[in-house]
């Protein structure tokens, strides 16, 4: 299977693939709010590896190949030989035999490409500590769909472009350069799009990712301190957690050096008139983001948690085709 395809990272797709993954997991949504059978992948075999625990990719990616007419295999910690030290390329060769692709959600990105190396069917990063792509296509899924509701003016029966629409907008991430934030990176080189990110000294994001996106892509990316300078005018606000996963000793220094970080009502007041405020989830509310934010008009976290759903239908049917 010389010409598999994996998805690692968003450079694992070109700009057009990007907006036909974003457009049919619009049109995946449709299908499901009116409830129409789209069993599209019937007999296909995920296998979900959890080296992190999971809630959203979890039940996501088994709903998503349950309604796209396949079946999940299910892996914890616990459940595999990886966790009692059998190498990444064996569990590949072995898994390939068995399932027509294989998700995993890990710790460092060099197991999620060791995997893809040795894997003969796709590969999907559930998340790593370097990237989180799938996260970031149902983020701007979100904004596609609300901003062409809400915002966008087209002839009756046209459909607004993707590129088009997001390209539109002002980007703003607040909070820990993790790797949600160089995912929004990766995201901006990729698709033109304009981004400021605000990090303290010291949280800066990956220097890799970031020259990546600069040598690659044509984006306007850039990186200040301050969190006002970084939301001023911007259409879309996102943050994280400020200690995620594998950062558990680092909270108390991590909450000190976020002072001013989180996303309340005087930060959003700095945005556009209209922005929207996406969280991946789980919050912790009154630290990167206060409960009015997150509960409030602008908020588009349950919506973008849903979009994870109808996004990863979309990439397995073009992954799984």
């Amino acid at each position: 299977m010389g010409n598999k395809r994996d998805f690692l990272s968003l450079w694992d797709v070109t700009e057009t693939e990007f907006a036909a993954l974003i457009r049919r997991a619009e049109e995946l949504r449709f299908l499901r709010q009116v409830r129409t059978p789209h069993a599209t992948r019937p007999g296909r075999v995920l296998a979900l590896i959890f080296e992190k625990a999971s809630t959203r990719t979890r039940v996501s990616f088994e709903v998503a190949i349950w309604e796209l007419g396949g079946h999940a295999v299910v892996m914890g910690r616990n459940d595999s030989q990886l966790g009692r030290g059998e190498p990444i390329k064996d569990t590949a060769r072995v898994m390939s035999r068995y399932c027509h692709g294989i998700m995993v959600r890990t710790f460092g990105h060099e197991r999620v490409r060791e995997l893809a190396d040795y894997a003969t069917v796709p590969v999907i990063n559930g998340l790593t500590d370097l990237l989180h792509p799938c996260q970031v296509l149902a983020d701007l899924q979100t904004v596609y769909a609300h901003f062409i509701e809400h915002e966008t003016r087209t002839p009756a029966g046209s459909v607004p472009d993707v590129v088009q629409v997001l390209r539109s907008l002002r980007y703003a991430w607040v909070g820990d350069g993790n790797n949600m934030a160089n995912t929004w990176i990766e995201a901006a080189g990729l698709l033109g799009l304009d981004l400021m990110l605000a990090c303290p000294a010291g949280y800066q994001p990956n220097p890799d990712v970031l020259e990546t996106a600069l040598r690659k892509g044509h984006g306007r990316i850039q990186v200040v301190r301050d969190p006002r300078e970084a939301v001023a005018g911007r259409h879309v606000i996102s943050t994280d957690v400020f200690a995620s996963m594998g950062k558990e000793e680092e909270v108390e220094a991590r909450r000190r050096a976020f002072v001013g970080y989180g996303v309340d009502r005087a930060l959003m007041a700095g945005a556009d008139g209209k922005a929207i405020f996406l969280h991946c989830l789980p919050a912790h509310r009154g630290e990167e983001v206060s409960d009015e934010v997150i509960e409030g008009p602008a908020s588009q976290v349950w919506l973008e948690a849903e979009n994870r759903l109808h996004a990863q239908k979309a990439l397995l049917e073009w992954l799984l085709s």
